[in-house]
């Protein structure tokens, strides 16, 4: 296979289990270079386990994990970083009391030849480094509009610009494969109108392959080239968006979930 067919990311027969249960079960699909994947599924199907696995911070009794052709399964999670994969949380990962550019610094610090601890020491030979992070802080925060709050404590600001703020974090590390999980949470119409087209402008004009878990459908359809849903942990089905919104599994999967929600409502 020639190296432009091969996935960016391969995800083989991986199964995670918290005691007795099964929070994956066997889960194998693959993401194409420049493309965006949606991971959908009910509460409670495994996607965020699924992302917890990709960035190592749950390990999984069996399966393997391959971003760009190399095993990630015994990887340390900073090192995964470095490879290229860069990741959003529902809950945000920021530090509320920094300036907005130093949480885009923070970010950037992942893919730092000097590294983090001498940077923060402030030792002589980080200077040309940190001048570089600095400018790259200063792209992101223009690229996503908020120089005019570069200077101000992150948790001060609304939910949507924290948002910003956090895609930023992650941009900031140039990533290849950019995990994004949940990202239209808490947002207005018109945020969310924004939040979609910045994921087509991260896709098509920086170059980044995007995995997507999302709840809100019309996000998720809108700007996937591929689809995965998942339900009790297992894969139940793939394909384009048109495929999936028309898949009897996936629709089943979602109409029990609302069932057993308004049973229980």
């Amino acid at each position: 296979m020639a190296d432009t067919e091969t996935p960016l990311l391969s995800v083989r027969g991986v199964t995670v289990r918290f005691g007795g249960i099964v929070a994956l079960d066997g889960v194998t699909f693959d993401v194409a270079r420049g493309h965006v994947c949606g991971l959908i599924g009910p509460n409670g199907a495994g996607k965020t386990t699924l992302f917890n696995c990709l960035s190592r911070l749950y390990s999984y009794q069996s399966g393997d994990i391959q971003f760009e052709g190399r095993s990630i399964t015994s990887m340390p999670t900073h090192d995964i970083a470095r490879l290229g994969m860069g990741r959003t949380f529902q809950n945000l990962a920021m530090f509320r009391s920094l300036p907005v550019r130093d949480n885009i610094m923070i970010g950037a610090h992942c893919r730092s030849s000097a590294g983090f601890l001498a940077s923060a020491l402030r030792l002589p030979r980080v200077g040309a480094e940190e001048r570089r992070l600095r400018e790259r802080a200063d792209e992101i925060m223009e690229y996503l509009d908020l120089t005019r709050v570069a200077d101000r404590p992150a948790g001060d600001l609304p939910f949507g610009t924290q948002k910003r703020v956090e895609m930023g974090r992650a941009l900031a590390a140039d990533p290849k494969l950019l995990l994004l999980d949940e990202p239209a949470a808490g947002l207005n119409h018109e945020e969310l109108k924004d939040l979609e087209r910045l994921i087509l402008d991260v896709q098509h004009k920086r170059g980044v392959t995007v995995l997507l878990v999302e709840h809100h459908m019309s996000l998720v359809m809108s700007v996937s080239d591929h689809i995965v849903a998942l339900s009790f942990g297992k894969k139940i089905a793939e394909g384009t968006p048109a495929h999936i919104q028309q898949h009897p599994d996936v629709i089943a999967a979602y109409l029990g979930s609302e069932e057993q929600e308004a049973a229980h409502g």
